[in-house]
């Protein structure tokens, strides 16, 4: 991993076996596969932890060999964060951060995102929670439809975050939603993910950008493009954004995230490359077709 990279890159996981011949070489065990992503990317979303809980000795591995500058953005398990009311899950959270209490700095932030049905009326509750959260870095991924109508309620919810400089989420499917295939992946991906106004905010020293990307790489640039704009400012001011690279069937999620890295080296002179594994030179291929 390069460590002098000024911003977190990095894809939803780094357990795809369909990597293997891509970012893996052909013949990589699934084992050794954190060791290898942590080779070329310095962070990853944690969203298996939204879906079940890593036993202690899964945790216990992953802190062997996650580098010291390596960063896992844990999603809190969806049984805390779409419970009816978040603080009656304060014991919950405290479980859930004692398990990942293993890997020290390199859980920030945790991820909390919020179902669609979280609204206006609940945030004196998301206030009350992050009064009792801490100081440990958070950000927070709304998707009720109100927080995107740049109304009442999307003025209290921003103040509330940058009161308490916890960063606000920004997922951009438009990508995603401009793609007509027909393709099962495809469609089962815009089936899942909300379609709402990006919302480019930098309410802490850490960005956070999920991009969610067209199955065909070269269709993302015009997406990509205001964004790498985006972050390069944010990187000059100082700032340490996070970047997450995905596609329908997130396949090609690697190559979309060097896509970014490379768009982002023309903006910044200097940037240091990603490094290379045996298997790179397939994603450059991929990358002109």
């Amino acid at each position: 991993m390069n460590a002098l990279l000024p911003y977190r890159l990095g894809c939803p996981s780094w357990s795809e076996a369909a990597w293997r011949g891509s970012l893996y070489a052909d013949d990589a065990r699934s084992a050794d596969f954190l060791t290898s992503y942590a080779r070329v990317f310095n962070a990853v979303e944690g969203n298996t932890t939204f879906y079940a809980r890593p036993s202690a000795q899964t945790v216990a591995r992953w802190a062997e060999l996650m580098p010291a500058e390596f960063r896992f953005c844990a999603k809190l398990p969806r049984d805390i964060s779409h419970a009816e009311d978040l603080c009656r899950q304060l014991d919950e959270v405290a479980s859930f951060r004692q398990l990942l209490a293993p890997l020290g700095a390199r859980v920030a932030p945790y991820w909390l995102q919020l179902p669609a049905s979280f609204g206006p009326s609940r945030l004196a509750e998301l206030a009350a929670f992050l009064e009792a959260w801490g100081d440990w870095p958070l950000a927070v991924e709304p998707r009720h439809v109100e927080f995107f109508a740049k109304g009442e309620a999307e003025r209290t919810l921003n103040c509330l975050l940058l009161g308490r400089g916890v960063e606000r989420i920004c997922l951009d499917t438009r990508a995603l939603f401009s793609c007509t295939s027909k393709d099962s992946a495809v469609l089962h991906a815009q089936s899942r993910k909300p379609r709402r106004p990006t919302r480019p905010t930098a309410f802490s020293s850490s960005p956070q950008l999920r991009f969610i990307g067209h199955p065909e790489l070269l269709a993302n640039d015009p997406f990509m493009a205001p964004w790498l704009d985006k972050v390069a400012g944010w990187i000059e001011q100082g700032l340490s954004p996070y970047v997450f690279a995905h596609t329908s069937d997130n396949r090609l999620a690697p190559q979309l995230a060097r896509r970014f890295h490379e768009g982002l080296m023309q903006r910044l002179p200097g940037l240091p490359e990603l490094p290379e594994l045996d298997a790179a030179p397939a994603l450059h291929q991929l990358d002109l077709l």
